[in-house]
């Protein structure tokens, strides 16, 4: 059976094509907080188009905002604010005549990583998404854990600090802190530079605060890091780890696994688990 995923970003649009687990087709678009409404749907046809074809029998659609998947409405895109009330379904289905569904990209960030990825072993685990902004899925006994509206794990908007925990744990902090992107950083840090190696230090400490958050709530099995920013994880994970290991409970940490996605497309992957769960559930009726 073959379906398209799309993860909406904050700055790209990524769509593939999944086959048998597999992506066998992808595009993407770039996207850009100011554009209207409208411009931002021709970006998302344009990358459908490219890649849709008459055995596609269903679209996924991960979203990074709160969602009522069942009206197929979006609310309140942080990243795109022109897009208050989109009801995206229903824009979908009618121009592609195919069955469309709808999440936040953090939850299906999350089921890719269950079905595919390093949340295979794990019946309760978190998927913290580090990117453009922070995410968070949750498995609870294997299943994605929505809240209303899709917004459970909207942790980014907790108060921290003079702000709240997503200036501090995502690429805003080191646009705001440093003036560069975090791929700068990045690419700094790998030539030893030592603002960056300061840099991903304090960010690694502001993560471990996001983290022991998360424990405090949900005592996970296990935080699989997704988005962008895990590829710096050698850059943060000793400041990171300092600040876990100040958690009240050891004991509860004593086998806490933290890993990284090695999955390259979680998010597209999780979108079209939206469309294969649905499909399935059709045939059964």
């Amino acid at each position: 059976m073959e379906v398209l995923g799309v993860d909406i970003g904050g700055t790209n649009i990524n769509a593939g094509i999944v086959k048998e687990g597999a992506i066998t087709g992808q595009s993407y678009v770039s996207v850009n907080a100011e554009d209207s409404e409208k411009q931002t749907l021709e970006f998302l046809f344009n990358c459908i188009d490219g890649l849709i074809t008459n055995n596609t029998k269903a679209i996924g659609v991960g979203v990074p905002a709160i969602v009522d998947s069942l009206k197929g409405i979006v609310y309140d895109v942080q990243n795109i604010p022109a897009w208050k009330e989109v009801h995206l379904i229903n824009i979908l289905e009618n121009r592609y005549n195919i069955p469309a569904y709808i999440n936040n990209d953090a939850n299906c960030f999350a089921m890719g990583e269950k079905l595919y990825g390093k949340g295979k072993g794990f019946q309760n685990f978190i998927g913290l998404s580090i990117g453009t902004g922070l995410g968070m899925g949750i498995i609870i006994n294997n299943e994605i854990y929505n809240g209303v509206l899709s917004g459970a794990g909207e942790i980014g908007m907790i108060a921290y600090k003079n702000s709240i925990l997503e200036q501090y744990t995502s690429s805003f902090f080191f646009a705001d802190n440093y003036g560069l992107s975090a791929k700068e950083i990045h690419d700094r840090a790998l030539q030893g530079d030592d603002l960056a190696l300061t840099a991903f230090a304090e960010f690694g400490t502001h993560l471990g605060e996001a983290i022991n958050t998360i424990l405090y709530l949900f005592a996970p099995e296990a935080i699989i890091l997704g988005g962008s920013i895990r590829k710096a994880y050698s850059f943060f994970k000793e400041s990171m780890d300092q600040k876990i290991n100040l958690f009240a409970y050891p004991e509860q940490i004593k086998n806490l696994k933290i890993e990284t996605s090695e999955l390259a497309e979680s998010a597209i992957l999780g979108a079209a688990s939206l469309c294969f769960q649905k499909l399935e559930e059709t045939i059964q009726e």
